[in-house]
């Protein structure tokens, strides 16, 4: 019986005498000074270029139409002819009362990372838009008509005088929207909504300015 015991004794001194080396020969594989077996927690530092980003969302506003003004004009136009040889002088004329919409805005596809400043540590954006501009000029076909129409007897019919007319309304149209500021409204519309839309990417300091026209 002592003889069995000191057997076991033995047999279990090798083996811990085993486990010994090789945790001594794995050891050697691996720094044991690092911070993840030290028990010390790592800090990871994500480095973000943010530019590109802000340009991004910017752009996916587009054409930004931020000013819309409703246009009435009543227009009187005539096509002058003469008749033999200058001697008679006729006329086919029409009045059109024309109402329509302008709207303006500024157009963000051009924006460039050259135009958007960001520092990421003071959370604070400055941008520099477009010069904002008529994007476009529409006709109401149901609300435009002609009021009149007077052909002189001698006077050909012209048949391109009407869409003429409309093509001239749309013309005034835009000069009338830019007398009544319709770029300066566009500009503070469209300032206003790259803000909130900077705002809501978490930006705390922002700065939008509009280039002039």
């Amino acid at each position: 019986m002592v003889e069995r015991r000191s057997a076991g004794w033995a047999l279990g001194g090798v083996a811990l005498l085993a486990v010994g080396v090789g945790i001594g020969v794995a050891s050697r594989g691996f720094d044991l000074s690092s911070p993840l077996l030290a028990g010390r927690a790592t800090r990871s530092v994500t480095v973000i270029r943010a530019t590109p980003n802000v340009v991004t969302a910017v752009r996916d506003l587009a054409r930004l139409e931020s000013a819309e003004y409703h246009m009435e004009r009543v227009l009187d136009v005539k096509d002058q002819q003469s008749r033999a040889f200058g001697l008679i002088e006729a006329e086919d004329a029409l009045v059109l009362v024309a109402a329509g919409d302008v709207v303006a805005g500024v157009d963000l596809s051009s924006l460039s990372e050259s135009d958007v400043r960001v520092d990421q540590q003071t959370r604070s954006v400055r941008v520099s838009l477009p010069a904002p501009k008529i994007l476009s000029a529409r006709l109401d076909s149901e609300r435009s008509y002609v009021h009149s129409r007077k052909t002189d007897l001698l006077a050909a019919h012209n048949t391109r005088l009407e869409s003429d007319a409309r093509a001239r309304a749309e013309k005034e149209l835009s000069a009338a929207a830019l007398e009544a500021g319709i770029l300066d409204k566009a500009s503070k519309n469209a300032r206003r909504t790259v803000e909130d839309l900077l705002r809501a990417l978490g930006f705390t300091r922002i700065e939008v300015e509009v280039r002039s026209a």
